[in-house]
C-alpha cells in the first residue's frame, strides 16, 4: 500500500466559495483567479468547481492553454502580461486578454501583427510599487495603447497592497481615480479582501483569489469567520507509529522537545518533503481522531510527531488532518509565521490528490 497521505480537494466547496464572492459583488463580473497551479490546487481539479465564473485569472501562458484544452471558451486573462514578442502570438491564437503595465510591454505591442483585437487591461501602480504606469503617466500610456490598431477594448486596472489591512484602499483609490480621471472603460480594481471587505472598488470586474480556496486574505480566521467559506483542501494523513515517553526523553532531530511528563506522541507520515513546514514549531494546531492537539519536535523530511496526551484512543491507523476540513489551514500558517497561501502552493507533487 502507499503511504497514507493524501489530499482532497473539494469541489462544491469551490462552487461555495465563488458564490460567496459574488454575493459580496453582486454587480461585478469575476475573474477567478487560478495563478501557481490555482493556489496549488491544481487547475484541472480547481476548474469543475469554478467553471461558472466569468474569466480565470492567471500568469502562465501553458496554464491559459491547458484551460481552453478543459474545454474553456471564455476570457483568460494574464496578470502579468507577456514577457516576449513571441508571446503575442499564443495570445492572439488562444484569444486570451493580456495585462500591460510597463513601456517595454507597449513597444511589443505596438509591434504585433494580431488576427483580431486584443482585449487590453491597463495597469496602473497606484501606490503597491509592483506593477504598472504611475498616475501622472498612465493617461499618457492609455492614449498610446488606444492608437494601436490591433486593440480593442481597454480596461484599467490596478492592485491594493493592504485591502486586508488598517490602511486599507483609500489613498490608492483616490491615486487610480486622479489618474484615470475622465478616460472611458471598465475597472477591474478589487482583489479578495476588497471584495469581501471595500465594496466601493467593485466596479465592472473583481478579482477574488485565496478566498475561492477557503482562505483568508489577511491570514486571520477570524477575519472571514461567519461568511461561509469552505477549505477547498483536506492534507490529511495516519499514525504509522505510537511512542510512550519518560520524563526527560527527547523526540526528533535536535531534541527540541523535551518530554516534561510520561507521554504518548504519535508519528504522522508527512514532512517537510510533503509540502508540510519544516519550521512548524511545538504547538502547530493538528487533529488525531478528530480531536486537536499539537504537533511536537521538528518536522522530519517524512514524517512529524504529535502530542496524544489529549487523545488516549489514538493508535496506529488513527487519522490525523494537517489542514482543511476541521482544521483551518490559516491557523496552521499562522503557528508556523506564514500564510495559508504559502501552504497550499507548496503542496508536493509526491502527494496523491483526490477530488471529492
Amino acid at each position: 500500500m502507499p503511504r497514507p497521505i493524501r489530499a482532497t480537494i473539494h469541489t462544491a466547496a469551490l462552487a461555495n466559495n465563488l458564490d460567496v464572492a459574488r454575493r459580496h459583488a453582486p454587480e461585478a463580473k469575476v475573474w477567478s483567479v487560478v495563478k501557481a497551479n490555482a493556489y496549488g490546487h491544481g487547475i484541472e481539479r480547481a476548474f469543475p468547481g469554478l467553471r461558472e465564473t466569468d474569466g480565470f485569472g492567471l500568469l502562465d501562458l501553458n496554464e491559459a492553454i491547458r484551460l481552453r484544452e478543459l474545454g474553456w471558451a471564455g476570457p483568460i486573462l494574464l496578470l502579468e502580461g507577456f514577457f516576449d514578442p513571441a508571446d503575442l502570438k499564443i495570445i492572439d491564437e488562444y484569444g486570451l486578454t493580456t495585462t500591460v503595465h510597463c513601456d517595454e510591454q507597449l513597444r511589443m505591442l505596438e509591434g504585433a501583427r494580431l488576427s483580431k483585437p486584443l482585449t487590453v487591461q491597463l495597469k496602473m501602480n497606484s501606490g503597491m510599487n509592483r506593477l504598472g504606469f504611475v498616475p501622472e503617466r498612465f493617461r499618457a500610456a492609455w492614449e498610446r495603447v488606444r492608437a494601436m490598431p490591433g486593440v480593442g477594448q481597454i480596461v484599467l486596472m490596478t492592485h491594493f497592497s493592504d485591502a486586508d489591512g488598517e490602511r486599507g484602499v483609500d489613498y490608492q483609490m483616490e491615486a487610480f481615480e486622479r489618474g484615470a480621471r475622465d478616460i472611458p472603460g471598465e475597472r477591474c480594481l478589487a482583489n479578495s479582501a476588497a471584495t469581501l471587505f471595500h465594496p466601493q472598488t467593485h466596479y465592472a470586474w473583481v478579482r477574488p483569489g485565496i478566498i475561492l480556496y477557503g482562505g483568508s486574505p489577511s491570514g486571520k480566521t477570524a477575519d472571514v469567520a461567519g461568511l461561509g467559506l469552505q477549505p477547498a483542501m483536506t492534507l490529511e494523513s495516519e499514525l504509522i507509529a505510537v511512542q510512550e515517553l519518560s520524563t526527560g526523553q527527547t523526540v526528533g532531530y535536535g531534541s527540541v522537545f523535551t518530554a516534561e511528563r510520561p507521554m504518548r506522541i504519535g508519528v504522522v507520515a508527512c514532512g517537510y518533503a510533503d509540502g508540510y513546514p519544516r519550521h512548524a514549531p511545538t504547538g502547530t494546531p493538528v487533529l488525531v481522531a478528530g480531536v486537536q492537539t499539537r504537533v511536537v519536535g521538528r518536522v522530519s523530511m517524512d514524517m512529524l510527531m504529535v502530542d496524544l496526551s489529549t487523545v488516549p484512543e489514538a493508535r496506529m491507523g488513527s487519522k490525523v488532518v494537517l489542514w482543511g476540513r476541521g482544521l483551518p489551514i490559516d491557523d496552521v500558517a499562522a503557528a508556523c509565521g506564514t500564510i495559508g497561501y504559502e501552504l497550499m502552493c507548496a503542496l508536493a507533487p509526491r502527494v496523491p490528490v483526490i477530488e471529492q
